[in-house]
């Protein structure tokens, strides 16, 4: 049994080959991407199944790889509610949200802002979203380097450049094609690292998988559920409510979800895509809850090799237990969990600003734009890493749960923009930005005054959510146009054929222009 981290030449071998690997693929895919369709939407013949590993990867970052066995590691199986909570969801997303997406032929969500409300919705709604994805990918790629340092003995700020500048390379390169195929690779690399860990872990444990589950049962380990009807954090109603609200703001919203959408042939195929990514979750988040219990048995029988900080734990057990190349290839998957999350924000961060910026103001001839969007991608690219190396500097340490904590303030003032757009009539045109606006400041006052108003973060989304649909469809009862004027933009007047997954669009078809 290894005694000291041992990274050692092979392990380096592996992981640069798995490196430069990435970025290959990003060259062979940049052939075929001739226009910004291709670049953003992959010209719509991205199989079905790999765009549902794509959703799937994307959603697995290197902080949910290695936060997930602490869960469990330091405590028990509560949140794993969190994780599975997009299945009770997905059937809303793929019978209503798709089929609306795709008739509407977008490239962004926020597109159908401005169509249904106005400019200001359209520039609002995506402004937000590419403020909060340039932090999540400049987190992203700092939390999990704190690990990778201990782990490979590189420094902090070189894993940062390493994951940041690979994913961006490989992005620039193919567009959405090399980040669905790469994140296609990325997810065979983590999860048959995972497994390969556990495996070793059990056969490593005095009495195998049966002393995990006997003990685990013993110290309540498995507890997977609070049954507390107090407004705890931990609490199961908490965070299913919570995680259930905040899960369908991505699944509806997101730039990145949605762009994977609309990247597949058909309707029947991007429904399909969904679905593979939800199932996907929930033998996977087992897998990770089993992981971290794991290495708690592992450790409870050799607590002189238990690590002093626990959010190393996963990474300090694959270079300290596993074999040579084996901890190189495990390493890099983390570096694959990272990089799946950081290649679909820069290039989902550059169709925004393209389509809802650029493109909206005719700001670059069209003959010019494929070029642009690369340059968005890489000058995304660029600013993640320097705002990761500053916070590796800076020594944050509890950002991480800072941004969880602000989650919801993004994701439920901004469901409720497309709520009151989709499934309301009478909403008006300033509706959705009153609500928007409404729901985002009840929030701070929330932050603000914390001890008097202690609503669980969680439960942010879910609140911003209501506040915004409620707050917006009170706006409209006062002026404006009814909703009449916007026939073909709800979810009653679109094609109740499409709505049936019986036809699909024209290709030429598109949405409606802003109306004046």
């Amino acid at each position: 049994m290894k005694m000291l981290a041992q990274f050692v030449t092979i392990d380096y071998v592996v992981l640069l080959s798995y490196l430069a690997a990435m970025v290959a693929m990003g060259a062979w895919f940049s052939r075929r991407e001739k226009t910004t369709d291709d670049f953003f939407r992959g010209g719509r013949r991205v199989p079905w199944w790999a765009a549902g590993v794509s959703i799937f990867g994307t959603a697995l970052s290197a902080i949910t790889y290695m936060s997930m066995p602490v869960e469990s590691y330091t405590g028990n199986w509560t949140s794993l509610i969190i994780s599975i909570s997009p299945i009770v969801l997905v059937g809303i997303v793929s019978a209503v949200y798709i089929p609306f997406f795709r008739r509407l032929n977008v490239t962004t969500p926020y597109e159908y802002l401005e169509s249904r409300f106005n400019a200001a919705a359209r520039l609002l709604a995506s402004g937000q979203w590419v403020v909060f994805q340039m932090m999540r990918i400049s987190i992203i790629l700092y939390l999990p380097s704190l690990a990778l340092s201990a782990a490979t003995g590189m420094s902090v700020v070189a894993c940062i450049f390493v994951m940041g500048v690979v994913a961006t390379m490989y992005t620039v390169l193919g567009g959405i094609e090399a980040v669905i195929w790469t994140d296609v690779i990325q997810v065979g690399v983590l999860m048959g690292g995972a497994v390969a860990s556990l495996v070793v872990i059990c056969a490593s444990i005095e009495g195998g998988v049966g002393a995990v589950m006997s003990s685990g049962l013993a110290e309540g380990k498995f507890q997977a559920f609070n049954w507390s009807w107090q407004m705890s954090a931990s609490a199961m109603w908490v965070l299913a409510i919570g995680a259930a609200v905040n899960n369908f703001a991505v699944y509806t919203t997101d730039q990145q979800l949605v762009q994977r959408y609309m990247c597949t042939p058909t309707v029947r195929q991007s429904k399909a895509a969904i679905w593979t990514s939800a199932l996907g979750g929930i033998p996977t988040a087992v897998l990770f809850f089993m992981l971290g219990t794991s290495l708690w048995a592992f450790y409870a029988q050799h607590p002189e090799l238990a690590p002093a900080d626990s959010n190393k734990v996963f990474a300090v057990f694959i270079v300290e237990q596993l074999p040579a190349g084996l901890s190189g290839l495990l390493i890099a998957g983390i570096f694959a969990a990272a990089m799946s999350s950081v290649d679909s924000g820069v290039n989902s961060i550059s169709a925004a600003v393209t389509t809802d910026f650029v493109k909206r103001f005719n700001l670059v001839d069209e003959k010019y734009m494929l070029i642009f969007a690369r340059v968005i991608v890489i000058v995304t690219g660029m600013i993640g890493t320097v705002m990761a190396v500053i916070m590796a500097n800076a020594n944050i340490q509890s950002i991480y749960m800072f941004f969880m904590g602000m989650l919801g303030m993004f994701v439920g003032p901004l469901a409720g923009m497309f709520v009151l757009g989709m499934f309301t009539k009478r909403c008006r045109r300033w509706g959705a930005v009153v609500g928007f606006v409404t729901s985002a400041a009840v929030i701070v006052i929330c932050v603000a005054l914390g001890e008097l108003f202690p609503v669980p973060k969680i439960l942010w989304g879910a609140m911003g959510l209501l506040v915004c649909v409620g707050a917006g469809y009170l706006a409209s009862m006062f002026g404006g146009d009814g909703g009449e004027s916007y026939r073909g933009l709800t979810v009653y007047s679109i094609d109740q054929r499409l709505r049936a997954d019986l036809v699909e669009p024209p290709a030429c078809e598109s949405m409606p222009g802003p109306r004046e």
